[in-house]
């Protein structure tokens, strides 16, 4: 993959093909997070609509160990979207070339403590929510955050609610009959470059789910690894350009 084309994906200079394709490739990290990752702790991470209605549920019914549960997971997925919006303000108030990168190379961390470490990790219980799944709910908030503010908002990638029903608006538009009474209006129509990234998108999602079930369904925790190495692929190249340009600093010639 050449540099500069990596450069492009997590640099501080955006594009929208850089985003778009960014995005492609963390809608398929998180996909496989996801669905991989309910085998390992059998409950979705991403999805924090459903955890925040379990946790109605549960306070009806009178199950306060799982209202506690949810609200580790919610805090957890809050917590992420916190660090990376740190992350990334810290970064751009230096003018670093890792502004988005960096999020993206701690997520990487992680996974990799999920991968080698996930096992172990499962039977550690924090406020009745196992650490694996405290872990998994940070990095989905990390990375939504990350890519939020790196797209301006237009591009989701930890869930497809938001994408489907985009893609239903977009439908919507394409499907509408004009009518030649309202010449004084301009005509609806449906935005084609868009709509074929959300279902690029939402394919990409389900395309990481199906990998990272049959990952973890073969080998396990450690299918989180090469997921890991993806995301520092996209991401070290900018890092790099910080850590020269730190080193330039400290000795320059």
């Amino acid at each position: 993959m050449p540099i500069n084309y990596v450069r492009r994906l997590t640099g501080r200079e955006r594009t929208t093909d850089a985003n778009k394709h960014l995005g492609f490739a963390l809608a398929f990290v998180a996909g496989a997070i996801n669905a991989g990752g309910f085998l390992a702790v059998h409950q979705y991470t991403s999805h924090m609509t459903g955890i925040v209605s379990a946790m109605a549920d549960n306070t009806v019914l009178g199950m306060d160990d799982l209202v506690l549960a949810g609200l580790g997971a919610l805090l957890s997925f809050l917590v992420g979207a916190a660090v990376s919006s740190i992350m990334v303000n810290y970064s751009r108030r230096r003018q670093m070339h890792s502004e988005f990168a960096f999020p993206l190379l701690l997520e990487a961390f992680l996974l990799l403590c999920f991968g080698i470490l996930g096992a172990r990790l499962a039977d550690i219980d924090v406020l009745f929510i196992s650490v694996t799944v405290m872990l998994l709910c940070f990095i989905m908030g990390l990375q939504n955050a990350t890519i939020t503010k790196l797209s301006k908002s237009e591009i989701r990638t930890t869930h497809i609610t938001g994408i489907v029903t985009d893609i239903g608006i977009e439908l919507g538009k394409l499907m509408y009959v004009n009518s030649g009474r309202h010449r004084d209006l301009p005509n609806v129509s449906a935005n084609k470059a868009r709509l074929a990234m959300l279902f690029i998108l939402a394919a990409s999602f389900f395309a990481g789910g199906v990998a990272g079930a049959f990952g973890f369904k073969h080998i396990g925790y450690v299918a989180t690894v090469p997921l890991a190495m993806v995301l520092v692929t996209v991401a070290i190249v900018p890092a790099m350009d910080d850590l020269l340009v730190l080193l330039r600093k400290i000795w320059p010639k």
